[in-house]
């Protein structure tokens, strides 16, 4: 028996004499699939994670800490731990990522924060893994191994790569500088859901302990939606104002808090390129790695911005005629 009959059978085992079906749900990056199991009178989220690929007993942990946070996560229903099989409620079909327009982008945003800040209030050391320094660099040499490499062909000399190791320590010293929190580690408009409480959040089973801009950083410059620098620079006000009146440990000069948001971005940005080129080539997804131009701008902005990144610009600059446009900015 195929998973996906599999999955049925273990969901009629579930509700006996109870018909359903079954329809995909969403596009997931990892081997995850899932799918809308409509009822009659409801409907519900089953989630197939293949076990030789995908765990999901992180999935249930981490629902089960942002619930007590009271941040708004599905209810894990049943599940299947030894079969990667999840029942979970439904957050609705219509994601940030669909309904955000420059109208209502400060609403939908401002319910984001609120969220965050909840789920960062609730951080405690020891509890998720830490994201140190192995992890941070191993995210950053995904770089060079699969966009420079795999994806644009590029074998970087022994000088250019010694350039990129310096620029890899430098962003590493910034980014664990910060103060950690929780974090979700896809904190954007796809993986939050327009519901009531607002936002349902989804795909966090990769949450760790780690620097508190990361998420700022996921959040408003999305792997699939920019906006202008003047909404971005706001809403990251909006936020560490909010923060600081909560008590988060967030710098007292904005402008350092700032800084740190943005070397945060770019070591997600940087590692993203990475994903994105491997998923392309390793698991013949190519969709995602289309909006690597998107990311390759993020980096361009802020290696213009800091004199200490010139260096990274200059590398970029060495593989321009490779790289393809930007898309739409809001």
């Amino acid at each position: 028996m195929d998973r996906y009959a599999s999955l049925q059978d273990w969901i009629a085992r579930q509700f006996p004499g109870i018909t359903f079906t079954l329809s995909p749900a969403s596009v997931d990056a990892s081997f995850r699939r899932y799918f809308r199991v409509t009822f009659p009178d409801s409907t519900l989220i089953a989630m197939d994670a293949p076990p030789a690929q995908e765990d999901c007993r992180p999935f249930v942990r981490v629902a089960a800490l942002m619930a007590e946070a009271k941040v708004h996560v599905p209810k894990v229903l049943a599940h299947d731990l030894a079969r990667g099989f999840l029942l979970l409620s439904d957050l609705g079909a219509t994601t940030y990522l669909a309904a955000l327009n420059p109208g209502n982008a400060d609403q939908l945003f401002g319910d984001a924060i609120d969220a965050l800040i909840r789920w960062q209030l609730a951080s405690r050391e020891g509890v998720l893994p830490a994201y140190d320094k192995t992890s941070l660099k191993r995210e950053l040499d995904l770089f060079p191994e699969w966009y420079l490499d795999r994806h644009l062909g590029i074998k970087l000399s022994s000088l250019q790569r010694e350039s990129l190791e310096k620029i890899f320590s430098l962003i590493l010293a910034s980014n664990l500088a910060q103060p950690k929190v929780y974090v979700h580690r896809d904190f954007m408009p796809r993986n939050l859901m327009v519901s009531n409480p607002n936002p349902g959040v989804l795909d966090f089973q990769d949450a760790v302990f780690g620097p508190i801009g990361y998420d700022v950083a996921s959040l408003f410059k999305d792997a699939f939606l920019s906006w202008e620098e003047e909404r971005v620079l706001d809403w990251t006000v909006r936020y560490w104002e909010k923060a600081k009146r909560a008590g988060l440990p967030v710098d007292a000069d904005f402008g350092v808090f700032y800084r740190d948001v943005e070397w945060m971005g770019l070591q997600r940005h940087i590692k993203v390129l990475g994903i994105f080129a491997r998923i392309c080539h390793r698991d013949n997804k190519s969709g995602y790695v289309e909006d690597a131009p998107r990311f390759l701008d993020y980096v361009r902005v802020v290696a213009r911005r800091y004199a200490a990144l010139a260096p990274l610009l200059r590398l970029l600059d060495q593989f321009q005629d490779r790289e393809p446009a930007v898309g739409h900015t809001f």
